[in-house]
């Protein structure tokens, strides 16, 4: 069976009530929660969540509410680590059935489609080396190329040292010019039980990716965690949403 499972955490500081905040008529969670009823392989879709309206937004779209426990639903939890949780519980809840694949989502990241997590689907499958499938958008001006940090005499420098990139008399201002860029964008990560069972093993930052991540080509797709992203997600709807 493959399953999918959600986040949704109610205490967020930089955007209070992100989960919620009605795009086009519907809260934003709304949206990845019949992403993922709509995507002909899942069989079950699970949220867990620490908030009361998003448990009563589940349940009034038929998704089953996993409790994520206080010590996972603080600022400083990583969701790594719940949804390694939700994964467990998953299991408690189907004993004796096998579970192929956990389509994770985030209830802020509506940039995904039933069609991209059928193609991740189908990518894992007949690729068994790869570990998951995830949604990456090509963001060539946010480089790490020109990324800067203060430092302690108030001016810029570089947030990574310009020999990562080769030698520096090749690098230019050109945004183009390191090839593309792409940023796994949290619209949906397709991974294997295994990636969430040995969470140490996987890639940081976003270890349940494990090793070996296929991905998955879209444009401009973004997790919700500012208020002025909201136009880029009804921008996103509009042009490639399900539910225009």
């Amino acid at each position: 069976m493959i399953v999918a499972l959600l986040l949704g955490r109610k205490g967020s500081i930089g955007f209070p009530g992100k989960n919620t905040f009605p795009i086009m008529g519907k809260p934003l969670a709304w949206y990845p929660m019949n992403i993922a009823k709509r995507t002909r392989e899942i069989d079950k879709v699970y949220l867990s969540t620490d908030d009361p309206e998003l448990k009563s937004l589940a349940n009034a779209e038929g998704v089953e509410v996993i409790d994520r426990p206080p010590h996972l639903a603080t600022k400083e939890a990583l969701g790594e680590h719940a949804y390694q949780h939700g994964f467990s519980v998953i299991q408690e809840r189907n004993p004796g059935e096998t579970i192929e694949l956990v389509v994770l989502l985030f209830c802020n990241a509506a940039t995904v489609t039933s069609d991209t997590i059928s193609n991740g689907i189908k990518q894992l499958r007949e690729n068994k080396d790869a570990d998951s499938a995830v949604t990456v958008s090509k963001y060539n001006m946010w480089s790490p190329l020109r990324a800067r940090k203060k430092d302690s005499d108030g001016f810029l420098q570089p947030f990574v040292p310009f020999e990562t990139f080769g030698d520096p008399k090749t690098l230019n201002c050109d945004r183009d010019s390191q090839g593309d860029v792409l940023f796994a964008d949290m619209g949906v990560s397709i991974v294997r039980p295994n990636n969430l069972l040995h969470l140490e093993e996987g890639m940081l930052p976003q270890k349940w990716m494990g090793q070996k991540i296929l991905p998955l080509y879209q444009e401009a797709g973004c997790d919700v965690d500012y208020e002025w992203q909201i136009p880029v997600v009804e921008w996103w709807l509009k042009k490639y949403g399900e539910f225009r």
